[in-house]
């Protein structure tokens, strides 16, 4: 019996929770088109880099912990804006023809701006590199999961390194970044995070790709 494809649909908690649905209402009610909620990601992804990119240049800790505190908070709204666009799409019928490339393109430079801006948070010579490798390998598994989809092996969103674990690890080394700041530790917790995303994205790549290979040869 051939593996069935996964759905075409990330699989997001939150998306079956009462606030969120209340959420997408009230955007969809006011006339919020999906196309427009998916490029709000972009600029709250720009702002996050933005901010990290600051934080790396503070030497003052409540500067740098401002700075890290704003990335956190535009990395999740940025992603409040990946739940919305599809629930008001979807759940609310406003999909438009387009909506697929707006699903996909800006998300892609979000992951950029977030993960490059990572890359100036520490004072390493090698964090840049870090920041693009990283930036490079996610965009390489979503290219991989669409890659999937259009040979007709449907969209496999297999971690551990998708893109919510990638914003999560990068909204959690803001968080220790705080910390580090606050007590004088000055770890370089962002080249962490971006070493473990990095990682993490070579094994996503390998069983998307070992997944999807599976799938279409047992059609």
């Amino acid at each position: 019996m051939s593996e069935l494809p996964e759905t075409s649909r990330r699989p997001v908690g939150s998306r079956n929770t009462g606030w969120a649905a209340a959420i997408a209402g009230w955007l969809a009610r006011r006339g919020v088109r999906p196309n427009t909620i998916s490029l709000m990601s972009v600029v709250f992804g720009a702002l996050a880099g933005g901010c990290l990119v600051l934080a790396g240049r503070q030497d003052a800790a409540l500067t740098r912990i401002g700075c890290l505190l704003g990335a956190a908070a535009s990395i999740q709204l940025r992603l409040l804006c990946n739940l919305f666009d599809g629930m008001v799409a979807v759940e609310h019928g406003m999909k438009s023809k387009s909506g697929e490339i707006f699903n996909e393109l800006p998300d892609r430079f979000a992951d950029l701006f977030i993960l490059l801006g990572a890359g100036f948070v520490d004072d390493l010579a090698w964090s840049v590199q870090l920041g693009w490798c990283a930036a490079t390998l996610a965009v390489l598994t979503a290219y991989v999961r669409a890659l999937g989809a259009s040979a007709g092996a449907g969209q496999h969103f297999l971690g551990p390194m998708a893109k919510q674990h990638r914003m999560a690890a990068m909204t959690i080394c803001c968080l220790l970044g705080i910390v580090s700041a606050a007590s004088a530790w000055n770890l370089p917790i962002m080249s962490w995070g971006l070493g473990l995303i990095i990682i993490g994205c070579l094994i996503t790549v390998a069983r998307r790709t070992v997944r999807i290979v599976r799938t279409l040869e047992s059609a």
